[in-house]
């Protein structure tokens, strides 16, 4: 399993060398067409990403984050769009000094080479990553959970479709098996992975930053606030309350914790009247708790 791993990680290492040698202009019309062929194979990508939900309890949070929808698609392909009008963060000039000696340091921006990327059941992060990375001149390996393993295999297949038609070595993106094994070798990948980015939970940002031996950029796993301050609005407020947190229950940005200013306690039962119709549960403070009796 591991040296089978060794292999793709090392095809993806010099795949990423090939990378080096595409221009802006080159990563801009992968970017296009990989959003062009997502829309065309919409069928096929959606049909697997049905086999994944088949196998998931409707009730679990995940589910909805696993779904994709055409219009689901059509907001990922607008993203892989958006990535191609970015300016190039390549080969930028970031500082420049020169020694007493007369000697002249120049600080340039270089792409880090194999990013190693492990997420959860969101199919969308394989299309998000792939474009990210493309842009920054990276190569990548994914490690989608087996929640998603056959849509993220579909994406993945649609992505190296378009890469083999501009004659682009497909390895620059890999996607590894879904079970544990090959994140144990992910972790381990010393010398041919140059950064790990865990995408998810804490439990799987803990567990990656505990175990890998390769540097780790951590994601952000913090609690959503929003804060209502002494001159907000209250029907503003209550319409920005209530849209952050039932929009969309399932993703991580939904909204988890209101703070009101003290001197706006008074408006809390106006701010949070919307969420008794999308069966919210309130966990209050004494004093919020108070403002909302009744």
């Amino acid at each position: 399993m591991t040296t089978n791993l060794n292999e793709t990680f090392a095809a993806v290492q010099a795949a990423s060398r090939e990378l080096a040698l595409l221009n802006d202009d080159t990563i801009n019309q992968i970017l296009n067409a990989v959003a062009d062929a997502a829309i065309a194979k919409a069928p096929f990508i959606l049909a697997e990403n049905e086999k994944d939900l088949a196998r998931m309890d409707q009730n679990d949070p995940k589910y909805d984050r696993l779904k994709l929808t055409e219009e689901r698609l059509k907001g990922i392909t607008a993203d892989t769009r958006n990535v191609a009008t970015l300016p190039s963060p390549l080969g930028k000039i970031l500082k420049e000094t020169v020694r007493p000696n007369g000697m002249k340091l120049t600080k340039i921006s270089v792409p880090f080479g194999v990013i190693g990327i492990i997420y959860e059941a969101r199919p969308n992060v394989s299309f998000d990553v792939f474009s990210l990375c493309l842009k920054s001149g990276n190569a990548c390996v994914l490690k989608g959970g087996s929640d998603a393993d056959c849509s993220n295999r579909a994406i993945i297949s649609v992505i190296h479709e378009v890469l083999r038609s501009f004659n682009i070595n497909p390895h620059i993106v890999e996607l590894l098996p879904a079970d544990r094994e090959a994140t144990a070798a992910l972790l381990n990948a010393v010398g041919y992975v140059d950064l790990i980015i865990p995408r998810g939970s804490s439990n799987l940002i803990n567990f990656v930053r505990n175990n890998a031996k390769i540097p780790v950029i951590e994601t952000g796993a913090g609690i959503c606030h929003t804060y209502f301050d002494e001159f907000g609005e209250a029907k503003k407020g209550a319409d920005i309350i209530h849209n952050a947190k039932t929009r969309r229950v399932s993703v991580c940005n939904a909204l988890d914790c209101v703070i009101v200013h003290e001197k706006r306690l008074s408006d809390l039962p106006k701010l949070c009247e919307k969420l008794k119709d999308s069966h919210v549960i309130i966990y209050a403070d004494p004093q919020a708790y108070q403002a909302l009796e009744g």
